[in-house]
């Protein structure tokens, strides 16, 4: 009890200093405040206080961080100002040395970005969704009926990542026994090297990233010699803006559908259990009515937000909001900040499961960056509660969650959980 006091405290005192600390010292993208979830009360004060902010000194160097809804919304959609070119530094607040850059089509501008998305986008069409739904109802129902009972267990282990795996392996057609391959080459991905961290240096991440190159690349030679066929190593195998890729592309993309089909699905899986645990009326809201999903999901995943941001680079000087950007610029559109706008959503803090606008949320982007597979993540997440809410009276989280360190993925590496007996 006293550790939980203790720990208590600290928290507070790390909020505390968002309201004491002078603007000019803000540094929001600090990971650790992610990993300790005292961020809030930051992006609070700047939409309040200074909604275009620059952060002259950090870890990954200085940067303006827009935090309001409706000018992410802007500079999300101005594509001749604001660049997501990998060459410029890429989609996160982190650069990457100009020689490990990889191209992927998140991190393209017009006209080429749509060539290489459109290659892709057949596999998240209505109708293939329909097919997909039966696989990923049988794998959720076997998922679900094999955890333990009367026994504590993480849920992010057992089932947020067991199920966006599975997917993956389903979506690429990789080989089922290797799967979990994906889950560590995604970690990987978006990591921070360092001693406490996935991997402890930036060689060793490069080694395991090479290391996921060198295995798809022998799918995709399999993949160039069949005929086309209906999944994404397939589809980019013979499509014409992807089967000449140079190397750096392909992983670029490789890494992208990976990321894209793990973490903000995964993360959303694990954080709505979590939201429940802390909202029980919702829960009950939930049971009594399982209608409700179609509204949930959508809550959910702005709840989580389960990518905190995405970063653009100033390909010309511009005045924004009264500020001067100048060209070269890291600019930093907060997500898990506009998704907690007052001024875009009704009582933003509040979890409410049958909310009249649930899709008014920025946490898959906006325009033509938009996810690309949002409605699968969206029907992986309302299959998993049919399936949980025929089987399970309640599920209750009997811990603190660890979360990661990252302010790009905002995840939980941990969540232990017990199903009664």
């Amino acid at each position: 009890m006293h550790g939980t006091i203790e720990s208590t405290a600290k928290l507070d005192a790390l909020r505390e200093r968002a309201t004491s600390l002078p603007l000019e010292q803000f540094d929001p993208g600090d990971p650790e405040l992610f990993r300790t979830d005292t961020f809030w009360p930051y992006f609070d004060r700047l939409r309040r206080e200074d909604p275009v902010h620059y952060c002259k000194d950090s870890m990954f160097g200085p940067y303006w961080s827009v935090t309001r809804y409706n000018d992410i919304m802007e500079i999300e959609t101005n594509h001749s100002v604001f660049s997501s070119a990998s060459a410029l530094g890429g989609i996160t607040i982190r650069d990457i040395d100009p020689d490990l850059r990889r191209e992927s089509f998140i991190s393209m501008d017009p006209p080429r970005h749509a060539a290489q998305r459109k290659t892709v986008a057949p596999m998240f069409t209505p109708t293939h969704l329909d097919n997909l739904a039966l696989n990923i109802r049988a794998r959720s129902a076997e998922c679900l009926d094999n955890l333990p009972r009367g026994e504590v267990f993480d849920w992010v282990d057992r089932v947020s990542i067991e199920l966006t795996t599975q997917m993956l392996a389903v979506l690429f057609d990789f080989p089922w026994e290797d799967r979990r391959k994906l889950t560590r080459w995604s970690d990987v991905a978006t990591t921070i090297p360092g001693p406490d961290g996935l991997v402890a240096t930036e060689d060793e991440r490069q080694a395991e990233l090479t290391e996921c190159a060198g295995y798809f690349a022998r799918l995709w030679k399999e993949r160039i010699e069949q005929p086309p066929k209906s999944d994404l190593l397939s589809m980019m195998a013979h499509g014409a803006a992807t089967r000449d890729m140079d190397a750096k592309n392909f992983l670029g993309n490789l890494v992208l559908l990976i990321v894209g089909g793990n973490d903000t699905t995964r993360n959303t899986m694990s954080g709505s259990i979590y939201a429940l645990s802390q909202h029980p009326e919702q829960y009950r809201k939930l049971r009594e009515n399982p209608a409700l999903l179609d509204s949930f999901v959508p809550e959910v995943i702005r709840w989580q937000t389960p990518l905190a941001h995405m970063r653009r680079t100033a390909l010309s000087d511009f005045e924004f909001r009264g500020k001067q950007i100048k060209k070269g610029d890291k600019v930093v559109m907060w997500y898990v900040s506009g998704n907690r706008d007052e001024e875009a959503i009704e009582k933003p803090y509040d979890f409410i499961i049958d909310r009249a606008r649930p899709r008014t949320h920025l946490s898959f982007g906006f325009g033509i960056h938009r996810c690309v597979g949002l409605r699968l993540a969206e029907l992986q997440l309302k299959i998993i509660w049919e399936e949980i809410l025929k089987r399970f009276d309640h599920i209750d989280v009997v811990g603190e969650p660890k979360r990661v360190y990252s302010s790009f993925v905002k995840g939980l590496e941990t969540l232990p959980v017990k199903i009664a007996a």
